[in-house]
């Protein structure tokens, strides 16, 4: 359900900034939002109190967030707090940056090898993933996993990429269990 009501905010979300030619702008301030409301658990707990009614609840959000945000994102708000959604409004902003990046075609990748990679790795790996991908960017994630022994593990979105040594030995040693000695 919670997947279900972001997704419609945050299309509405996204549709109105493509309308409003704001796309830009939204994203910055949605990325803005998302470390303000998670920083301010009072906020939340204020919000999601049935106790406050829905008319205090908006005043609040305009007192705090009128000429600090765009209108459209300030009616935004608005709307999911008389709709009783506050609750889910990371959820909806992070679905919203999603969106975005999707139509900017930003691409995400997680890259977990074994060793640190150097500057000139990073920049290669970097480059033929845009290569071989539809994205004109990456914003790329780096760990370091000795377990996987050597080679890496690259992720874009539900997409993996697994050349690590220690699936390459998973995998022979499944190959192996299954031969039959005559």
């Amino acid at each position: 359900m919670a997947k279900l009501v972001s997704k419609v905010y945050g299309d509405a979300l996204f549709e109105t900034a493509m309308e409003k030619d704001q796309v830009d702008v939204l994203y910055e301030e949605v990325c803005s939002l998302i470390p303000i409301l998670e920083g301010n658990p009072e906020l939340t707990a204020l919000l999601n109190n049935p106790r406050v009614v829905k008319e205090e609840k908006v005043s609040m959000m305009n007192q705090i967030f009128s000429g600090r945000v765009e209108e459209a994102l300030l009616g935004f708000l608005t709307v999911v707090v008389e709709k009783d959604r506050q609750n889910e409004l990371i959820p909806v902003f992070e679905y919203f940056i999603q969106r975005v990046k999707e139509f900017k075609r930003i691409g995400t990748a997680s890259v977990t090898s074994a060793v640190e990679l150097s500057e000139d790795q990073k920049a290669l790996l970097k480059e033929k993933l845009l290569a071989s991908t539809d994205y004109v960017m990456f914003e790329m994630n780096y760990q370091v996993d000795p377990s996987i022994m050597g080679g890496m593990v690259i992720r874009i979105g539900d997409r993996v990429v697994d050349s690590s040594i220690r699936t390459r030995l998973y995998e022979l040693k499944r190959e192996l269990s299954q031969l039959q000695l005559a």
